[in-house]
């Protein structure tokens, strides 16, 4: 109406704001803490996020079938026709550490205002976050339109397949990755390429080892070439400030010879795992091409080196702009709640956006921060709060009317 003064971003945030239930928040971070989810094992918290999530009134809720016992968890709220946000988040860990004293694993404890829980900060209490700002923002009653969207998913650590089937059959506008952030805007990530190195060598029974190359022996000439390598290729100038100039190579894991307890034998096989975290822009050639000066000098060093090289999996890195629409809105959101200037940063760790931010604008965003899979990991009720406040803020600015 004329005269009317429009909404403010202070505004927006404090109407969502005002509407978190913190005490909930809190209970729902404590009890998915005690739900484990190893990679593998997300079926249980899948479960209890969609009951959350239909309890709550949300529409399409269901157990988005992934893999055998391991959906993901699923359900919007919708608002008329307009554009889509989507926040999402994996449900799936890696194993427990070994060395908790303050409390159990498992335990969901709150010790000096903070909650203990394996997997809490990668990233259970940004699922819940997002839960509790899709209902925030559906109780503040804001002039918003379209819809908000929940996607909890499974095997991020796997193949990231959930994400793969949620975007696949979903649209977004907009998306927010939980991911640990220390509640900094990330726009970006490294990508994942896996190259596994397969040497060959001559077998032969321990007895007869002047007649054997031990294929083992070839790929430890290998591993400290690999090891060694400092790819620095040519990247553009913003990357280099964001992520640093080197692709980070290792040889993580080798596969040779026969297990303990099984027959003598020299190895005529084994198998170089490399892992390599590249930033945008860095492709597989320039990483292939590194890989095989490496074996070269290999072979300079031992002639009787001989590997093939087989690219294993490719998951690219990503990098939003910092003036795209979803981080503007993301830059928005943290300055209306934090009352002040956000930056921008990127991480070094794999995300979900690998296998979606080339179809869906994304902004990284979440409470928690490295390092993270230690014994007695626990996230500041603070940081839980200030995460769900943004999420609501984000979700409300997409969608105003």
């Amino acid at each position: 109406m004329p005269g009317t003064n429009p909404i403010t971003d202070i505004d927006v945030a404090e109407a969502v704001s005002a509407h978190i239930d913190e005490e909930r928040l809190v209970r729902l971070v404590q009890e998915v803490c005690r739900i484990p989810s190893v990679l593998g094992d997300e079926g249980a918290l899948a479960h209890y996020l969609a009951d959350v999530m239909a309890g709550s009134g949300f529409e399409g809720v269901a157990e988005q079938e992934v893999l055998p016992d391991r959906p993901n968890a699923i359900g919007h709220v919708d608002f008329g026709p307009g554009k889509t946000v989507v926040l999402t988040g994996h449900m799936d860990t890696k194993p427990v550490s070994h060395g908790w004293t303050d409390t159990a694993p498992f335990s969901g404890d709150i010790i000096d205002g903070a909650v203990y829980g394996h997997g809490i900060m990668d990233m259970k209490a940004a699922l819940v976050c997002q839960i509790v700002a899709m209902e925030a923002v559906r109780a503040a009653g804001l002039p918003i339109s379209g819809r908000m969207a929940m996607a909890a998913v499974s095997d991020h650590m796997g193949d990231q397949l959930g994400s793969i089937r949620y975007f696949d059959e979903y649209h977004a506008d907009f998306c927010v990755l939980g991911e640990l952030s220390d509640n900094e805007i990330f726009v970006g990530h490294r990508g994942r390429y896996y190259f596994d190195i397969v040497v060959r060598g001559v077998s032969a029974h321990t007895c007869h080892k002047p007649l054997a190359v031990n294929a083992n022996m070839l790929a430890a000439h290998a591993i400290i070439e690999l090891d060694s390598s400092k790819l620095e290729p040519e990247l553009e100038d913003r990357v280099a400030e964001l992520f640093g100039r080197e692709t980070f190579m290792s040889p993580g894991r080798v596969y040779g010879g026969l297990p303990p307890g099984g027959p003598s034998m020299i190895p005529d096989e084994c198998v170089i795992r490399i892992d390599c975290r590249p930033q945008p822009g860095v492709t597989v050639e320039m990483v292939r091409a590194e890989i095989e000066r490496c074996l070269a000098a290999t072979k300079a060093r031992e002639p009787r080196f001989t590997a093939d090289v087989v690219l294993a999996d490719v998951k690219p890195g990503y990098l939003a702009g910092p003036d795209d629409d979803v981080t503007e809105l993301m830059k928005r959101s943290v300055r209306a709640v934090r009352k002040e200037e956000p930056q921008l940063g990127v991480a070094g760790w794999l995300g979900d956006t690998a296998s979606f931010g080339d179809r869906i604008p994304t902004v990284i965003f979440g409470p928690g921060g490295e390092p993270v899979y230690c014994p007695n990991e626990h996230l500041a009720i603070s940081e839980i709060v200030e995460a769900t406040r943004v999420y609501a803020a984000f979700t409300a600015n997409a969608l105003m009317a």
